[in-house]
């Protein structure tokens, strides 16, 4: 995923292999309370900053085949999830929540990744609004967040981990109120962080990595780590299509370690 009109270089180990199914998004927006992974909850983009609306308008133009030429399996098959990309304004100005899996656990030990994970049966329907109550649900247990203070502005494609079997789905949100976030349960989590966006956007932080597999991919030098796989695929989808994305030297690179 190292180019807007060409995804193939896209590892495939660990987090990284990205696609969607073949149809469009499928999240009507509903009547309720905004957050809370009880109840309902709907998709808004009433009161948005400014700075967000080229995120928003992205979300409901991009195309599958935009973010990866893989899809998930036409017979509906794959371990259903959802990811929580958490905007927020910080001291540095826009910025987006991570969170860094322990260093103990089995698969992707010691990744960046947004807060998510799979659907439980009681967060509803996988084809609409289970995932954003997923992507909340899992976003509380992981970092503490308080949902009723997220806005659920729009949802990406869904996109396809082949090596996991997951078909995710990137749930995009607005830390409208935020609250104090930070490592719930350390056997999974080594640490909750933020990254301002104009970290994310300058081009001394972006490198492409190299998988021993041949495989590479967009990753991000930030905050004392490096957000690659499918984590970085997604951000670097989000600011191309916004518009915030700078050249930058697509040659440098960084190689990751055969246990990645």
């Amino acid at each position: 995923m190292t180019h807007a009109s060409d995804t193939s270089e896209t590892t495939d180990t660990s987090e990284a292999h990205m696609s969607d199914m073949s149809e469009g998004h499928g999240f009507p927006g509903r009547p309720g309370r905004i957050g809370g992974p009880n109840g309902h909850v709907r998709l808004s983009t009433d009161g948005l900053p400014a700075w967000l609306d080229p995120v928003a308008r992205a979300a409901e133009t991009v195309r599958p085949t935009q973010l990866s030429r893989f899809l998930p399996p036409e017979s509906g098959a794959g371990r259903k999830s959802a990811v929580l990309v958490l905007f927020g304004e910080g001291t540095r100005g826009p910025e987006l929540l991570l969170m860094e899996r322990s260093g103990s656990l089995r698969s992707h030990a010691g990744q960046p990744s947004f807060p998510g994970g799979s659907l439980d049966p009681e967060d509803g329907d996988p084809l609409t609004d289970g995932p954003l109550r997923a992507a909340l649900r899992e976003a509380e247990e992981e970092t503490g967040l308080d949902p009723r203070g997220v806005q659920i502005f729009g949802v990406l494609p869904r996109l396809f981990i082949p090596v996991s079997d997951f078909v995710v789905t990137p749930v995009l949100g607005w830390w409208r109120s935020p609250t104090p976030v930070g490592v719930v349960d350390p056997a999974e989590t080594a640490r909750v962080f933020t990254v301002p966006v104009s970290d994310l956007t300058d081009p001394d932080n972006r490198a492409t990595t190299v998988h021993p597999s041949g495989h590479q991919g967009p990753a991000f030098l930030v905050e004392s780590a490096l957000v690659w796989g499918f984590t970085a695929g997604v951000i670097d989808r989000i600011l191309h299509f916004a518009g915030w994305e700078r050249p930058w030297d697509r040659t440098k690179q960084v190689p990751l370690d055969w246990r990645a």
